[in-house]
């Protein structure tokens, strides 16, 4: 996975758990597109204060992943999800009950309410 996407993610994950201004840099940064240089303009900092919050907030990010497991395990299960989910179409499609289908096509509609 890119490593913007995965720290987004991250953020969105345990974003509550960084300090304000870690979130704030790293919103601006990796969901923003701002640069070092304009976010140390618009806060009145150095560039090298800019980067240490970023990277003091990463490195909290991942550790927190480390030890909760939270994407992961939701990454986890989103590929069973649509695993269950191909099988059941592969029932479906093989399948002449329309009860069955009902069913199955219900099953489905449940299912992915938790991706």
């Amino acid at each position: 996975m890119e490593k913007n996407v995965k720290i987004s993610m991250l953020c969105e994950i345990y974003g509550k758990l960084l300090t304000e201004k870690q979130f704030t840099f790293l919103d601006d940064y990796y969901n923003n597109d701002l640069s070092l240089s304009e976010m140390a303009e618009n806060y009145n900092i150095t560039r090298q204060a800019v980067r240490d919050n970023i990277k003091k907030g990463e490195n909290k990010l991942f550790e927190l992943e480390e030890k909760l497991h939270v994407m992961e395990n939701s990454r986890k299960r989103e590929e069973k999800i649509a695993k269950v989910l191909s099988e059941i179409t592969k029932i479906q499609n093989t399948s002449s009950d329309k009860q069955v289908f009902k069913t199955l096509e219900h099953v489905k509609k449940e299912l992915r309410v938790l991706v």
